[in-house]
C-alpha cells in the first residue's frame, strides 16, 4: 500500500493488506491482487458479452471498494458501491433485457446525438463531483478522482445496454486511472488499468463486428 494511507483504516483487512509481493518498491497486497485478478476475467467476459462478468465484476468491485477506502480515494470507493448494483442490473439486463420494441437486448451503436448528450452530462458532472469531494472529504486528489467516477458510471450504464461506445469511455476512463492510482503508489492497479486501456480498445473492435453498421438500426431506443 502506498505510504500515505491511513494506518489501521480498516483494522479488520489487516491480513489482506499484507504484502503479496513488491513491485517497484511498493507493496501489492493480496486484496489488491485478487481484486486485480477478478477484475481481468471480468473483461475477458466482457469481450465475448458472457454475463458470467457481471458477478465478477460485484466480486471485483467490492475488493476495490475496501481497497479504496483504505488509500483515501473516496469518489472511487463510492463508485465501487454504485458498480455492485449496477452490476446487479447490468446482469439483470444481460439476461432478460429488451430493447424498446421488445427485442433481445443486442450490441448495437449510439446515435450522433447521443453520444453528444451523454459527453455533455459528463463534462457538467465531472466538476461538480470534483467540488463535493474538495468540501466534504479530505481527498488530496478530488479533480484527478471525479473524473474516472463519473465516466465509470457513463461506461457502466452503456456496457449494460450493450452499446458499442462503453468501449470508448472505459478507454478514456483507464487512462486518467492509471495517473490516479500512480498518486497513490497502487502499482498493480497501474498495470492493470493500462492493461484496461488495451483491452478496452480490444473490445471496441470486437463489438464493433457485431454491432449493425450506422444506417442499419444503430439507433435503436435506449
Amino acid at each position: 500500500m502506498s505510504a500515505d494511507a491511513p494506518a489501521g483504516a480498516l483494522p479488520a483487512l489487516t491480513p489482506w493488506l499484507a504484502n503479496a509481493f513488491t513491485l517497484w518498491g511498493g507493496g501489492i497486497s493480496w486484496l489488491e491482487l485478487l481484486a486485480c485478478v477478478l477484475a481481468v476475467w471480468m473483461v475477458l467476459c466482457n469481450f465475448r458479452v458472457q454475463p458470467l462478468g457481471w458477478p465478477l465484476a460485484i466480486a471485483s468491485s467490492a475488493l476495490y471498494g475496501l481497497l479504496f477506502i483504505h488509500s483515501r480515494l473516496y469518489g472511487e470507493a463510492a463508485l465501487q458501491a454504485v458498480f455492485i448494483v449496477v452490476g446487479c442490473w447490468g446482469w439483470w439486463q444481460w439476461l432478460r433485457g429488451t430493447t424498446a420494441a421488445g427485442d433481445k437486448l443486442p450490441v448495437r451503436r449510439l446515435k450522433a446525438s447521443q453520444r453528444w448528450a451523454a459527453a455533455v452530462i459528463t463534462l457538467l458532472a465531472w466538476p461538480l463531483l470534483g467540488l463535493g469531494l474538495q468540501h466534504w472529504t479530505d481527498s488530496d486528489v478530488p479533480y484527478l478522482d471525479a473524473l474516472p467516477t463519473v465516466g465509470s458510471l457513463l461506461g457502466q450504464y452503456l456496457l449494460g445496454r450493450k452499446w458499442l461506445e462503453n468501449w470508448a469511455v472505459w478507454v478514456v476512463v483507464n487512462l486518467f486511472s492509471v495517473a490516479l492510482f500512480a498518486t497513490k503508489g497502487l502499482w498493480l492497479t497501474v498495470l492493470l488499468y493500462a492493461l484496461f486501456t488495451v483491452m478496452a480498445a480490444w473490445g471496441w473492435r470486437a463489438w464493433a463486428r457485431l454491432a449493425p453498421a450506422p444506417g442499419h438500426g444503430s439507433g435503436q431506443a435506449a
